[in-house]
């Protein structure tokens, strides 16, 4: 009723939104869960999910200001969803807050093994097996994890960071 008001403030999408969307239906592909069997359990898709974010962090990194505010929007919308989504699945205002910065932890954590392996102080599959894996996996499952992160990391190197903050990720 009031939005006219509010226009100007709301008009736009929230910045990291596109990119967060591009990242979960990335995310979402069943090639994660069938060919590199993670889990296919909220624990699983919460691990796909943090590590293609995970690698977009730490490519944001090496943009400058800009990949900065990218980065900070980002995980401002990763912060949003996880806070929507624990509270459908129940979770209330007292745990809410402490569950969300176990996740945003798990994020960072993430984050920090992804610098390791881009920066190739640490073996790229055994981060991927870190990263995306809680018990052990099969030798064909992670290297076919491992290498469609290095494809995701090559897709997102090569597109502007104006095509990415668009969600746009090739």
């Amino acid at each position: 009723m009031l939005d006219f008001l509010f226009r100007g403030l709301t008009a736009g999408r929230p910045g990291g939104e596109a990119l967060f969307d591009a990242l979960t239906a990335e995310a979402r592909r069943p090639r994660w869960y069938v060919e590199g069997q993670v889990p296919d359990t909220l624990d699983g898709r919460f691990a796909v999910l943090a590590t293609v974010l995970a690698l977009v962090l730490v490519h944001l990194e090496g943009e400058g200001e800009a990949g900065e505010r990218a980065s900070v929007a980002l995980t401002e919308r990763f912060i949003h969803v996880m806070e929507s989504e624990h509270r459908e699945l129940g979770l209330g205002d007292p745990t809410l807050g402490k569950t969300v910065r176990k996740l945003v932890g798990m994020l960072a954590r993430r984050a920090e093994l992804w610098r390791a392996a881009c920066d190739g102080s640490a073996d790229w599959f055994e981060t991927a097996r870190q990263s995306l894996y809680t018990d052990g996996v099969d030798a064909i499952a992670l290297r076919h994890s491992g290498e469609a992160l290095k494809q995701l990391r090559s897709r997102i190197g090569a597109a502007p960071l104006a095509q990415l903050e668009r969600g746009e990720i090739g």
